[in-house]
């Protein structure tokens, strides 16, 4: 019988944990002891999975620890910890090389070990499994086995779970990829991919988001381009989209863990080998521009309206890197917010989702999370960063400036839209 031990508990794991606990014998395990102290209440400050969902957890005699002897009699190691960038924008292994460290201490024979942690073509059979053999005196393929099956969990999407996303599976061995496929298929209804190898599924996992990384860069490019020519970029957009083949994307901040992280470590690996992705890092370069594009546009309509820049309070809506998501994980509003500050701008920030504890220990930013603490009327200029529904039924002073970086507002309520 399989007994399956989550190591990470975050945005992928816990939604994991839970939808393997309905079958199977289930621990999760984390290093953040808060965080598993506040699972232990039932209480999960992501909000992936709802109070009711964390009492049926609980229910089902879930463990949640910090303790590696919590996990020490378990069969399946499922590995769901994040692989961030470093400042220089290269792949940082380390979450995942200390979760492999942990891991080995555990690990025996007949055990396997599966990653879902994005990553680039190689680092599962080649970073990874000689941690784990080195840490647990065992054979690979022998007396350990190991799988990969990248995460595909949107946060904040309540109406794909992970079960109802297709699952790229694979293993070590033919019959270990089988064994792991069909462990994944018995709780994804929307069904398996089984990959001949590794390698495969980890290209398959970061070309994902590489390629919507690209789409997008374009529309970021077009949208440039339009505000240079006064078109609307949004109508120029629902225009083309009236044919049946258009891709529907539109332009924005690119952030989070995975879209604006992932083409890193793809290009990292080719660079490596002596090819340079140019068109994936001509992308790379307008997406993590377009904070300084649009703090620049902002700074451009205050001086039209005769206002003095320097001194300006200037509202920013939403901190998270997506809407109706409580994630700050590489927020692009960020450098917007950085860049308005630096022209002199009295930049506050109000986003009701956020946790104003974490944003400060990531950014050093005060936040407001409550409506009632927000004063609207004292802002010249508003800026709607993150589309939260909250944002949307809003009213501002027609005096006030408005930047609308989402264009989900009505266009005769703003000054302006990215």
């Amino acid at each position: 019988m399989k007994k399956i031990a989550i190591i990470g508990l975050g945005y992928v794991g816990l939604p994991l944990a839970y939808a393997f606990s309905k079958k199977y014998q289930v621990a999760g395990f984390d290093i953040d002891t808060k965080r598993i102290e506040e699972l232990k209440k039932g209480e999960d400050k992501t909000l992936e999975l709802s109070k009711k969902e964390m009492e049926e957890m609980l229910q089902r005699g879930v463990v949640f620890s910090a303790a590696l002897e919590d996990i020490a009699s378990y069969n399946v190691y499922i590995i769901t910890v994040p692989t961030p960038i470093d400042a220089a924008q290269e792949p940082d292994l380390t979450p995942l090389i200390k979760a492999s460290q942990s891991v080995s201490k555990v690990l025996k024979k007949g055990d396997i070990v599966i990653y879902e942690s994005t990553v680039y073509p190689g680092v599962t059979e080649d970073v990874c499994v000689p941690i784990l053999k080195e840490g647990s005196d065992l054979v690979f393929n022998e007396d350990f086995f190991c799988g990969y099956s990248p995460e595909r969990i949107n946060p904040g999407d309540k109406n794909r779970s992970v079960v109802d996303i297709i699952k790229i599976t694979s293993g070590s061995t033919p019959q270990i990829a089988k064994e792991v496929d069909a462990l994944y298929k018995s709780i994804i209804e929307a069904g398996t991919h089984l990959a001949p190898s590794i390698k495969v599924a980890e290209a398959a996992k970061v070309i994902e988001n590489t390629q919507r990384d690209v789409n997008i860069a374009l529309m970021n490019e077009l949208a440039m381009m339009f505000n240079t020519m006064g078109i609307d970029t949004k109508s120029v957009l629902e225009a083309a989209g009236t044919k049946w083949n258009f891709i529907k994307l539109t332009p924005g901040l690119v952030g989070g863990h995975c879209i604006g992280v992932d083409p890193y470590y793809l290009t990292h690996k080719a660079k490596s080998l002596g090819y340079v992705p140019n068109l994936i890092l001509s992308a790379r370069y307008i997406n993590d521009k377009m904070g300084v594009y649009v703090a620049n546009r902002i700074i451009k309509l205050l001086i039209k309206k005769r206002l003095r820049v320097d001194g300006t309070k200037v509202l920013v809506l939403g901190i998270t890197f997506k809407e109706n998501c409580p994630d700050i994980r590489n927020s692009k509003v960020v450098d917007v917010v950085r860049e308005l500050e630096d022209f002199g701008c009295r930049v506050d920030i109000f986003d009701p989702l956020a946790d104003k504890a974490e944003v400060k220990r990531e950014y050093g930013l005060e936040i407001f999370t409550k409506e009632s603490e927000v004063d609207f009327a004292r802002y010249e200029a508003i800026v709607l960063a993150v589309a939260h529904d909250a944002f949307k039924e809003l009213d501002f002073d027609p005096k006030q400036i408005v930047y609308d970086i989402k264009s989900v507002l009505p266009q005769e309520k703003v000054d302006a839209r990215l």
